[in-house]
């Protein structure tokens, strides 16, 4: 059997033995990378740690039989890189005033007011959404996708465009129900513009 640095010393070489190293090392990252992230990023950080890996092979070095702990500072690394621009854009999102619905926007009106409503105070709760669920909201509720459109973006039938939405909605309600006097007095002031046809 060979060592990682034997794998890695040949694929430098012959490209495509760089392969055994993912078939030996794969289960391992990916686990790392789902207790640390989530499965829904887990995969994501699979692929982008190989990658990196595999593009700087040459820096490995040969004299360390196992690349694991190399594999897993590179996840360490994307990992953090992951949660870091996630997070700037979360805030960058939040600090954007609310969008407002188009009078003429009656298909799925009120499930784009619920998706956008009070989001300063939900902003935790929408960071602890799955991936998959966050994505279906932000493309609905910020990308002003309808339902199919949504579900074109993702790849996904309309009916789990609207079972995530759904979901989202029952994982929202909590944080939505505490802050009912500042919703309403949204919707009042919306009404009062014309927003709201």
């Amino acid at each position: 059997m060979n060592t990682d640095s034997e794998i890695v010393r040949r694929s430098r070489q012959e490209a495509a033995a760089f392969g055994e190293l993912f078939e030996r090392h794969a289960r391992a990252v990916v686990g790392f990378a789902s207790r640390r992230v989530g499965a829904d990023v887990a995969e994501d950080v699979l692929s982008e740690t190989f990658l990196v890996a595999f593009r700087r092979r040459a820096s490995f070095d040969l004299r360390v039989d196992s690349a694991r702990p190399w594999l897993l500072g590179i996840a360490t690394r994307i990992i953090h890189r992951h949660r870091a621009s996630e997070a700037k854009q979360l805030r960058s999102l939040l600090a954007q005033p609310p969008e407002r619905a188009r009078p003429d926007d009656s298909d799925g009106l009120s499930d784009r007011l619920d998706a956008s409503a009070s989001l300063r105070e939900l902003a935790p709760r929408v960071a602890a959404l799955a991936k998959k669920d966050r994505d279906t909201l932000f493309l609905f509720a910020w990308g002003d996708l309808s339902y199919e459109e949504t579900a074109q973006a993702l790849g996904v039938p309309v009916g789990t465009v609207k079972s995530r939405l759904n979901r989202v909605r029952r994982l929202l309600a909590p944080a939505r129900a505490g802050n009912k006097t500042s919703t309403s007095t949204q919707h009042t002031s919306e009404v009062e513009y014309g927003h709201l046809g």
